[in-house]
Order: C-alpha cells, then structure tokens, then sequence
C-alpha cells in the first residue's frame, strides 16, 4: 500500500473520528445561553404585537382617528425593530473589541430593566400623549439592548461548537424564535381568560397586559444570572485577541464589504418573507379567511410549534448539502410553492379549522424554514475580529426596508386586491433570499480557527 493512500486513509479516518466526536459541555452551555438569549429577545420583540394588541387604547386617546392609532400602534412595534441596527452597531462594536461575555450581560439586563420600567407605565388618560411618546422611547432603547445581545452570544456560541455540528446547533438557536412567539402567545390568551379586555376600564387593559412584560423582565434576571456562571468567553475570540476598529475593518476592507453587501441582500429577503407569516397573515386569517382572534392564536401556535421541526431539518440538511445550495432552493421553494399555497389560503381556504391548520402550516414551513440558517450562515460568513459586528449588522440593518412592507402594499393596491399583495412581497423576499445565496461563497467547511493570522487584505473574511 502507498505512503499517500495510509495518508488519505488515516485523514479520513480522523475526519470520521470528528464527525462522531461529541459536542464540548462547554460549547453546549454555549449555544444554550445564544438560544435562552435569542428566546428573551424574541418574546421581547413581539411583546407590544401580541400581548399589549388587546390593550392598545391604553395608550391611544378615545378621540384619535383610526388611521392615527394605527400609526401608533405600528411606531410602537417599529421603534424596537429600528433600535435592533443601532444595538448591533455598539454592541457587535464592543463584542470584538472586548469580548462577547461581557457584552451579552450588559445587553440583556438592559432589557430586563425596560421590561420592567414598560410594565409600570402609566396610559393616556394619566400622562396624555406623553405616555405614547416615552413608551415608543422605551421601546427604541429595548430594541437597542436586543441588538446587542444577539450580536454577542451567537457568535460566541458558534465559535465554540465544531463545524461539522454548527448547521444543527445553529438551528436550534434559531428555535429561539418560533418558541418565543408561541409562549407570548399562548400567555396572553391564558391572560385574557383570567382578565378579560373589553374597553377602558376592563382588567386586561389596566393591568393584564403588564403580566407578560414583568414575567420577561424576570427571565432576564434569572438568565443573567445562569450565563455568568455557566457561559465562558470564546476560545477563538480570545487566542485572537480583540479587533480595535472591528467597524473600520468591517467596511474598510473591499472583500469584506462585499461579504456585508451580500449578507444585506440575503437577509433582506429572510426578512421579508418573515414579515409576510408574522405581521400580515394574522390578520389576513382573521378578516381574509375568517378565522377568530382565538382560533389565529391557536393556529399560529401549532404551525409555529412544527416550524421549529422545520429549523432543525434545514440546519441538518444544508449540513450535508451545504449552506448555499440549501439557501437557493429554499428561496425559490418560498417564492413559488410558498406564495402558491399563500394564495390557496387566501382565495380558497378549507371549508374545517383543521384543513386550515394544515394548509397554513406548510406554507408557513416552506416560507420560514431557512430561517434555521441565519445564526450559521452569517456567522460563517464573517473573520474571528469582525464576526460580531458582521453578523449583527448584517441580520440588524436589513430588516429596515421590509419594514415599511404596509407601504408596499398600499402602492401594489392599485394592481390588485389589497388582501393579495402581499404575494409579490413574498415573491421578492423569496428571490432575495436565493441571489444573495447564489451571490456568496459555501460557507460549511469554514474553521473559525484558521482566520485568526490573516493579511491585511482579507483579514475580515472567513476562510472557506
């Protein structure tokens, strides 16, 4: 037998022996904390859609047209989400600077401590549109704490976890998301039997509605608390060392500006398709389909539960597949099949609540799953000294223009009816998401070790 077929033999050999080797407890508190973390965020962002949607005219004049309180209302949701950038601008800054540790502590007791000042607000009739004005403040602060924390723990999770188990525990940490939505969901209705909102004066509506924020603001305490004792610094970070101008670096580099730009285009597309399941189909099922406010929360509950399911299957198929081709595919399958079954849904939904559940849950899946990648993607994407400001600025800034998708749809009004416009929204978040894949490089095998002693030239790109 040849010297170089022992070789391959025995690299091979090694490869198999790290496939099968188990994940570090360390790595594994690791990416426990990013998804306990990435689950307090995202309870935290759908806090005033979900649980304070039934008491809004606390907070609204009795005398203010509907088109002002809907602005309200949406400025109210929108100010977390233009925090979010400004959040990952500082936090990712100081991530890479300082260390991901510390800064995922600072962030989620900040947010901890606005969950608590936003519980104790007091309503219109108390302080007048002063009490608009500084919850929509609080909410702008909130978003920036969120910022920064996701900028932060993620990526130290994955700079612990071996690259042949990223895809997968990637995915879980997503999970963060769908389960989040569920609880805040399913607390709220629990909250609405035991203090129901009918006007003014009603329990929900003086106080119910405060249940939620204080239960998140005490997640935050305990979860602080566990991450100091239990999370340890990235190894990688640390034999790096931190980046001094980690933004300068991010931006200044041609290689790694294009790595940014294209990480914008794909994410525009996640979060665009994103929008069209979780701020434009609850009230489509409702005054589309004709579903009740109880019968929504309950399907979105179920199909938000089996989209988790969905998380973990692309995190372990774009394992053996790879990042990009999984990406594309996905992005066409939510741009065709996907708006194919968001019209079936719209137009002709099943005459059961059941074949309701079903109908929507696939679409939901074929839309949203890809979702499982985002945490390992862009993290991948990104070198040890500006992954933090890489991947929080990338997943953070391209959710503004999808933003303003109720303004979209309002121009494609003159097109078609009003309840079908967001099928080119879907269509386009779709394409996004499978030119921004088709734009990078395949990101699987990148070893985050190796891009700690990079040139000048392409320090601030992964190795792939």
């Amino acid at each position: 037998m040849s010297e170089s077929h022992i070789g391959n033999t025995d690299q091979a050999r090694s490869h198999t022996r790290k496939q099968g080797d188990p994940v570090d407890p360390k790595a594994k508190k690791a990416a426990h904390g990013a998804f306990s973390g990435f689950f307090i965020d995202m309870y935290d962002i759908y806090l005033p859609v979900v649980a304070l949607g039934p008491a809004m005219v606390y907070f609204l004049s009795p005398h203010m047209p509907a088109s002002q309180a809907a602005i309200v209302s949406s400025l109210i949701f929108v100010s977390t989400l233009l925090g979010r950038p400004l959040g990952a601008l500082i936090g990712g800054r100081y991530a890479d600077r300082i260390g991901r540790k510390k800064v995922n502590i600072v962030a989620v007791s900040g947010y901890g401590v606005m969950s608590f000042a936003m519980a104790a607000m007091p309503g219109y009739a108390t302080w007048g549109i002063a009490a608009v004005v500084l919850f929509i403040i609080l909410r702008l602060v909130d978003g920036v704490f969120v910022g920064a924390s996701y900028s932060s723990a993620s990526p130290l999770a994955m700079e612990r976890l071996p690259r042949h188990k990223r895809g997968t525990w990637g995915a879980y940490i997503m999970l963060g998301f769908p389960f989040a939505f569920v609880a805040i969901s399913l607390l709220t209705l629990l909250m609405l039997q035991i203090a129901p909102a009918d006007g003014l004066g009603s329990p929900y509506v003086q106080w119910g509605w405060r249940i939620p924020f204080i239960i998140g603001g005490l997640i935050a305490i305990v979860y602080v608390w566990w991450y100091i004792v239990n999370v340890d610094e990235s190894e990688v970070f640390k034999r790096g060392g931190g980046t001094k101008a980690p933004l300068k670096e991010l931006f200044g580099t041609r290689r790694n500006l294009v790595a940014f730009l294209q990480v914008f285009i794909m994410m525009s597309g996640f979060w665009l398709t994103l929008n069209t399941v979780t701020a434009i189909l609850p009230s489509s099922l409702e005054n589309v389909v004709g579903l009740s406010s109880t019968e929504v929360t309950v399907l979105l509950s179920v199909t938000f539960l089996v989209l988790g399911v969905g998380y973990m299957v692309a995190g372990k198929v774009s394992q053996i597949v790879g990042r990009r081709p999984f990406l594309i595919v996905s992005g066409l399958g939510a741009a065709i099949p996907g708006a194919g079954l968001y019209y079936w849904l719209l137009t002709s939904p099943p005459s059961t609540f059941i074949g309701t559940v079903i109908l929507a849950g696939a679409m939901i899946w074929i839309v949203v799953w890809f979702w499982g990648l985002a945490t390992t993607y862009l993290n991948e994407r990104f070198q040890t000294g500006v992954r933090a400001s890489g991947f929080g600025l990338g997943y953070s800034l391209a959710v503004i223009p999808p933003s303003f998708y109720a303004f979209y749809q309002v121009g494609l009004e003159s097109l078609m009816p009003f309840e079908l416009t967001v099928l080119p929204l879907l269509v386009i978040g779709g394409l996004l998401v499978a030119l921004g894949a088709f734009l990078g490089p395949e990101t699987r095998d990148t070893e985050f070790a190796k891009d700690l002693n990079t040139d000048p030239e392409t320090k601030g790109t992964a190795v792939v």
